[in-house]
């Protein structure tokens, strides 16, 4: 099944305004594909959210990697920092409290980030689509 407007599900709740909602707005807009939002509010100091999303080809991945990026600085909401350019396989976005990784659908599925974070079988995951 493919992301198409139809079959996504609804973003998760996110404050007003939040760093996480500015990413989970900017990635849907851009057409990430398979979203998904692990809360880590109190189960790591890293961040409180890990966001990770796939892009259909290392073009899409670095263009959604770059226009986010640039977002988050506009927004005044910090300069984040980001790793993986310009291979884009996989790009690590750091935003403080938001850690957003993006990936080809090939190395995603090869390092399988939720399932080391111990989610996505559990339903603690909120994923936002479907693939």
């Amino acid at each position: 099944m493919t992301d198409t407007p139809e079959n996504r599900t609804p973003l998760p709740p996110s404050e007003p305004g939040s760093l996480h909602e500015l990413v989970l707005k900017q990635l849907d807009d851009d057409q990430a594909t398979e979203l998904v939002s692990i809360p880590l509010e109190g189960k790591s100091s890293i961040a409180d959210h890990m966001i990770i999303a796939s892009g259909r080809s290392t073009r899409q991945v670095a263009a959604m990697a770059s226009k986010l990026a640039e977002r988050i600085k506009q927004q005044g909401m910090g300069i984040p920092r980001v790793e993986g350019l310009p291979a884009a396989d996989w790009v690590l976005i750091d935003a403080g409290d938001v850690v957003v990784h993006l990936f080809r659908p090939e190395v995603r599925s090869f390092y399988n980030l939720e399932r080391m974070w111990g989610f996505g079988e559990d339903g603690q995951t909120r994923q936002m689509g479907s693939a």
